[in-house]
């Protein structure tokens, strides 16, 4: 049955128009309010539908909340601001989804708004249905859905996700709407903010609710190993105000009153495809580790996901191939520019498109290494190169005729090969996230160091023990920062979303 010829038994739930709110947590706790309500909708119906009770020719719908805003006026703001007001007179609108999981978020993007454009702020309903897929929270409803009894009908009483209104157009700065249709308010709409929750889930197996806003992304298992033994280390101190350490399976580890552990659940059955660790913090300030494995597939894929939380900051740690003669085993790579071969981004971002280096990014992950490798200066120099990081696709490029890339990696002044760190760079660039990356080098291809057991030196060990704690110790250098600093203008085009 065509969803559109039972439109006149659409059972919903009282229609809630839009309402004007001065105090943005006010206006936030309305948005709680009536997803609760409208997702409890959803799923009672669902219930009634499970049991065979609900009418032939019924469908059930409920709608996402909105958040609205209108401004009459050009208005000056504040010019060192890359976020949090909007460039034009207009109507401007967001569906919202799972308000509870960006509740200061939310409250922090609504009060600028109120502030700098001294407007009220509306919450109503909007007009894109919850899909029920996405009424059930961390996966609760897919476990048992698609029975083969019920499997095949449900699109005729619910509504599903539907891939039309799932896009990054506006990311993209590719979006079209009518001359009469309010604006984007938000990069995000509430249907491609639940498809990348419900997908973190899939391939992490944590819960988004863990993430935090400092991320490492690496390709090495041997960084999860020290990560969770130095943050296991850490709770038992009560040092960095970290507070539990959740690993796959959504397993937490606490600090006891005695400095002992205590861990709740079991481990995660098997792993997932990108397993993920959360050492918390207050406010979502801890740092999450993911290990995406290897390729730009996986980089771009997890990026995808990872960026509609709003992190902070994201970095890529990883190993890399050094290209330059004077490079021993174990340095490290500051990347400052990137080329970008990967090609996973080539219809999202152009490679036409420059991805600039983010200076407070870079700043923190120089005053890291020297910090933790204990030098400074001329003599940083002698185990860090900052320079041009080229990303691949094919990780066996050594096994194809060498004339062709050599010269393009010296036409570029690359000074390091690897898998991933562009695609994240550039999805950082794309979806507004500051990123950085600092590479470990761990092979020497055109200098006839491959990487091979047994050709790691003392050295090349020492700098790998101390790649990961460098890491951490940039993103708590950059959570010092005030967060409207350390997100940089470079991100954002001259017609963006008021929402970071």
């Amino acid at each position: 049955m065509n969803p559109a010829e039972i439109v006149e038994n659409l059972s919903l739930p009282e229609a809630v128009p839009f309402t004007g709110f001065d105090d943005a947590r006010q206006a936030v706790e309305c948005l709680v309010r009536l997803y609760d309500r409208n997702t409890a909708f959803i799923r009672a119906a669902f219930e009634e539908y499970a049991a065979g009770r609900m009418p032939e020719g019924t469908r059930a719908r409920a709608y996402y909340p909105a958040l609205r805003i209108r401004v009459g006026t050009y208005q000056e703001v504040d010019s060192r601001l890359s976020y949090g007001y909007v460039v034009e007179p207009g109507v401007y609108v967001t569906s919202v989804t799972q308000p509870k999981l960006y509740f200061e978020y939310l409250c922090e993007q609504v009060a600028l708004l109120v502030r700098n454009h001294k407007v009220r702020v509306e919450v109503g309903e909007s007009d894109t249905p919850i899909p029920l897929h996405f009424a059930f929270a961390e996966g609760q409803y897919v476990q048992g859905v698609y029975a083969d009894a019920v499997g095949s009908a449900l699109r005729d009483h619910f509504d599903v996700p539907d891939l039309a209104v799932t896009d990054d157009t506006i990311v993209n700065g590719t979006w079209l709407g009518r001359l009469d249709e309010p604006r984007p308010l938000a990069p995000f709409t509430a249907p491609r903010v639940d498809y990348s929750l419900h997908r973190l889930q899939h391939y992490t197996a944590t819960a988004p609710r863990h993430f935090q806003n400092f991320v490492l992304f690496t390709n090495y298992q041997f960084y999860v190993d020290e990560f969770c033994r130095w943050a296991r280390d850490t709770l038992a101190k009560g040092e960095g105000g970290y507070t539990a350490l959740v690993e796959p399976g959504n397993r937490i580890t606490r600090r006891a009153g005695t400095g002992e552990l205590v861990t709740e659940g079991g481990e995660a059955a098997r792993l997932p495809q990108m397993p993920s660790y959360h050492l918390l913090r207050e406010g979502h300030t801890g740092i999450t580790l993911i290990n995406i494995g290897v390729g730009p597939s996986n980089a771009k894929t997890i990026t995808d996901h990872v960026a509609v939380l709003r992190p902070s900051a994201w970095l890529m740690l990883g190993h890399c191939a050094g290209l330059r003669v004077t490079q021993r085993l174990g340095d490290y790579v500051l990347a400052h520019g990137y080329v970008r071969q990967d090609h996973v981004l080539d219809d999202d971002l152009p490679t036409w498109v420059p991805v600039p280096p983010l200076a407070e990014v870079q700043v923190a992950l120089e005053q890291a290494v020297a910090e933790v490798a204990g030098l400074s200066g001329w003599e940083l120099k002698r185990i860090m190169r900052t320079g041009t990081v080229a990303t691949i696709d094919n990780r066996n490029w050594e096994l194809r005729d060498h004339d062709e890339p050599v010269r393009r990696f010296s036409q570029s002044r690359a000074i390091a090969l690897d898998m991933e760190s562009a695609t994240i760079a550039a999805n950082g660039f794309r979806f507004r996230v500051p990123y950085g990356t600092l590479l470990c080098v761990s092979d020497k291809p055109l200098h006839g160091e491959l990487k091979l057991p047994g050709m790691a030196s003392e050295f090349y060990r020492t700098q790998v023990g101390q790649h990961l704690h460098i890491g951490i110790r940039a993103l708590e250098l950059l959570r010092e920062m005030p967060r409207e600093r350390l997100h940089s203008r470079k991100l954002r085009s001259f017609i963006e979303t008021a929402f970071q």
